[in-house]
């Protein structure tokens, strides 16, 4: 299908005459942690190799897929020096892109993990008083890896939490579970109140736990029904006085109270791993994934119980999508197929409107801001899309760097991390 570059002009029009009021992106998929941004003036064009719409563009230290996130002025970033084999959370001035400090987290061995991980994988998250990170530390003893189709050693090790100020000054760190899988880690912290909730799903005894986020006490700590890698981020809702936490991994898709970790509800399976985070418009949670078999489906949030057989509107077997988050905007759910295809669903009854390759492969998650759909090809290539039931492209824009890390919007500008640099691109 042939790019609309005529709504360009339209679009920029309309916008301009809308002002939007400022909104930080404190964590994993912003500040509603479902890929969604309030602004009403985002980005629509830039080229890295003209510079059109590159405010600045900053070389990060190190390696790392993990998200940038925005606090008003400042920026934070986490990174993994390899030659040094430490873990380290960086801070910059959001405005300029200097680097205004850099800390090391912790020191520990390059653990083995999946090619398209990296060693600085979870999101960070900040209140605007802490920043939180978390990492992976492996320990000495070597093991066979579990749940892997080809033998292979790896070291089992815990997940560190940590807690700094916006001076870069370490608050508290701690290491509250055993974590093992041959794919590496990475979960990222959710805020929710007082509590810093981190999944963790692995391949030995998996549980998702919460620490007081003034302390990293743990306040509360659920077993897991299966011991198998996933790398879901939770995503909390208030429906109909309830509180929930959904989630997919371990087996099955399930809602806790984020407040004590109890279960509401479960839906088992449909598959056995999952990475993407899932996405709610209130009337369903929306899954995609996963491994061996994948899955995408509509879930009604209000039950309890087991509700596998009553509460799962609609279920669609018809796309290969594992890691990229979605976005639902309005009627319609954007999902993106690892490689290079999207797909635009129906939320009322799960049937597909198109599907088009969109992208060389796919490992961002989407970001959606003033009613277009933003989707981050490996190859640096961006495509903004306004969804239907026929694809519309509204721009198409090149980095010139590889991007596995999900961007990010805040005050109207989008950040995105590529291999070596954080740009920041507005006007």
């Amino acid at each position: 299908m042939k790019p609309n570059f005529s709504l360009l002009p339209l679009l920029a029009a309309c916008l301009v005459t809308i002002t939007s009021q400022a909104e930080n992106w404190p964590g994993w998929r912003g500040p509603r942690g479902d890929g969604s941004s309030n602004s009403t003036t985002p980005p629509l064009k830039w080229n890295a190799e003209t510079g059109e719409g590159i405010l600045w563009k900053t070389k990060i230290p190190g390696i790392g897929h993990a998200s940038p996130i925005i606090w008003k002025d400042r920026a934070f970033i986490v990174t993994c020096d390899l030659d040094a084999e430490v873990r380290q959370l960086i801070a910059l001035d959001a405005n300029k892109g200097t680097i205004l400090w850099k800390q090391d987290v912790i020191k520990a061995k390059l653990e083995k993990k999946h090619a398209l991980n990296s060693f600085a994988s979870g999101t960070p998250a900040t209140d605007g008083e802490l920043i939180y990170v978390t990492f992976f530390e492996a320990g000495d003893s070597e093991v066979i890896a579990p749940n892997v189709g080809s033998e292979r050693k790896i070291f089992p090790g815990k997940m560190v939490v940590a807690a700094y100020d916006y001076q870069g000054n370490q608050k508290w760190l701690v290491k509250p579970g055993e974590f093992i899988s041959a794919h590496g880690y990475s979960s990222c912290p959710v805020l929710y109140k007082d509590l810093v909730i981190v999944n963790g799903d692995h391949d030995g005894d998996s549980y998702i736990l919460a620490l007081n986020k003034f302390t990293g006490k743990t306040m509360w700590k659920t077993k897991r029904s299966y011991g198998i890698r996933s790398y879901c981020t939770p995503l909390i809702r208030e429906i109909d006085g309830r509180m929930q936490m959904v989630f997919s991994g371990s087996k099955h898709i399930i809602s806790l109270n984020p407040d004590s970790g109890e279960v509401h509800w479960v839906v088992e399976g449909p598959t056995e791993q999952f990475v993407a985070s899932m996405v709610y418009d209130g009337e369903l949670f929306y899954m995609c994934a996963g491994f061996p078999t994948y899955h995408v489906m509509g879930i009604d949030p209000r039950g309890k119980g087991d509700v596998t057989e009553s509460h799962v509107r609609w279920h669609s077997k018809e796309v290969r999508c594992y890691v990229p988050s979605p976005v639902v905007i309005g009627e319609y759910l954007i999902v993106a197929d690892d490689r290079g295809t999207a797909n635009c669903y129906s939320t009322k009854d799960g049937t597909r409107q198109w599907l088009d390759r969109l992208g060389n492969h796919f490992s961002a998650s989407l970001l959606k801001a003033n009613g277009l759909a933003y989707l981050f090809a490996d190859d640096g290539m961006t495509k903004i899309i306004k969804p239907g039931k026929e694809l519309e492209i509204v721009a198409e824009n090149p980095l010139n760097e590889y991007i596995y890390a999900s961007p990010a919007i805040a005050n109207n500008r989008l950040y995105i991390r590529g291999e070596k640099h954080l740009y920041c691109i507005g006007k």
